[in-house]
């Protein structure tokens, strides 16, 4: 007959927070194909389409007006498509992995912290990437052709600026995308369609009171005074609201099929 002592049994021990935490990390980044390859493959795919515009606009053009012409292609919003894309990401993470992980006993709250920092840290990865393919293609002058894909004015001139820019722009698109979600999981479409009323009638309400208030120009003036930077850092206000209220609409979110 066998004695086990108080020192051979096996006591089970709830893992630590943060480690409950990055669980939820390597969880949701376990589809590499979804949040880092198509991003990649999305990407790619943009620059090819664009390099061939700038190809075409460089061989119609007269070699003493190819710089001019193509300098143009700085105010092209090309890059934005990966953007969308993250938005749509941030749906995909919640709706894929959330059932998943609610089965294994995580509770909504280190799913939702986890959750989030996921979604910083693929904004911080993207935005280096992006950053250095901006450096890149000055370097280059515009890939020998002088377009502007990653050097839009719309990401700013300087390293800091573009990285600033890119992060802030990838956070919102995820917190957007992701709250969308939670709202949908919770009240299904009749959630969706209410919230985006109560968006529409926010943003008439605000072109309704500037208009009245005749006050275009000084919003004119202060999108001018703001800069690209200062503007873009305004995005961190709404992604600050979708992240706490994700946070407090997750507590009572239940998949249903």
């Amino acid at each position: 007959m066998t004695t086990y002592t108080a020192d051979q049994a096996v006591v089970r021990t709830t893992p630590a927070s943060g480690r409950r935490i990055w669980r939820i990390v390597r969880l949701n980044l376990v589809n590499k194909m979804t949040t880092i390859w198509l991003p990649i493959i999305i990407m790619s795919f943009i620059w090819i389409v664009n390099y061939a515009i700038w190809w075409i606009i460089w061989s119609a053009t007269a070699p003493a007006d190819r710089a001019e012409t193509l300098d143009h292609t700085q105010y092209s919003g090309a890059g934005f498509y990966i953007f969308v894309y993250m938005l749509v990401l941030g749906v995909t993470i919640f709706a894929m992995t959330f059932p998943f992980a609610l089965g294994f006993s995580v509770t909504r709250r280190d799913f939702y912290l986890g959750t989030s920092l996921t979604f910083g840290l693929l904004a911080a990865g993207y935005s280096i990437a992006f950053t250095i393919l901006a450096y890149v293609e000055e370097w280059t002058n515009g890939w020998g052709l002088g377009g502007h894909l990653f050097t839009s004015i719309y990401f700013g001139d300087t390293l800091w600026e573009r990285l600033f820019t890119v992060f802030v722009g990838l956070l919102f698109c995820f917190f957007v995308g992701s709250t969308s979600a939670i709202i949908f999981t919770r009240w299904k479409v009749n959630g969706l369609l209410t919230a985006a009323a109560i968006l529409v009638i926010i943003l008439l309400g605000s072109v309704a009171l500037v208009t009245f208030t005749d006050n275009w120009g000084a919003v004119g003036s202060w999108f001018v005074a703001t800069g690209t930077t200062g503007v873009v850092a305004w995005l961190l206000v709404p992604t600050a609201i979708g992240a706490i209220a994700g946070f407090f609409l997750l507590r009572r979110a239940t998949p249903k099929s």
